[in-house]
């Protein structure tokens, strides 16, 4: 279903739907800035567009996880906490929700990840709906999948004409470019 309209609104704690009649729009955004780019042609995302953010946001991630490493080897008496080590599973799960947490918060607030409004690209629903938890959820453990199948799931938006990766399709999602 092609996306016939999307809202755009400026400023943090905004949340994106492809309808900007639709009625989360209607009530909670009429006061805030905004401008509605009406389009059935808007621009997907391609891959690279999408890596580089990615890696944007890698970096980030990187800075965050050094400091609960540290913390992690003042908790282990010094020692870098090693598989076999009482921490070691803690650490992972705390890592993986560390992540969960950056991309979904960032998603759900704005539908974009600090790299992903340094490159202009806007996450939205294909669906009319906004983006919530459970819709952040689907595509963070999609896109673990995707990038753990040898990147097949990044690939396939090479094939996709809506540059759709698997994750996009799994969550209901797309990836919009802003530059236009």
């Amino acid at each position: 279903m092609p996306v016939r309209y999307l809202k755009y609104v400026h400023g943090m704690g905004q949340r994106y739907c492809s309808n900007p009649s639709s009625r989360y729009n209607m009530q909670n955004n009429m006061s805030r800035k905004e401008a509605i780019k009406p389009s059935s042609t808007y621009v997907h995302t391609g891959l690279f567009r999408r890596l580089f953010a990615i890696a944007y946001d890698c970096f980030l991630l990187i800075a965050i996880m050094f400091i609960v490493s540290g913390i992690a080897t003042v908790l282990n008496q010094g020692k870098a906490v090693e598989p076999g080590d009482a921490l070691y599973p803690l650490l992972v799960i705390t890592i993986f929700a560390l992540s969960y947490l950056y991309f979904a918060w960032f998603w759900i607030h704005g539908g974009q990840t600090l790299g992903m409004k340094t490159w202009r690209i806007l996450m939205i629903s294909t669906e009319d709906k906004v983006i919530d938890w459970k819709v952040a959820a689907i595509r963070y453990f999609g896109a673990i999948i995707s990038w753990g199948l040898f990147t097949l799931g990044f690939l396939w938006s090479l094939v996709d004409k809506e540059k759709q990766c698997w994750h996009d399709m799994l969550s209901k999602t797309v990836l919009v470019d802003l530059r236009k």
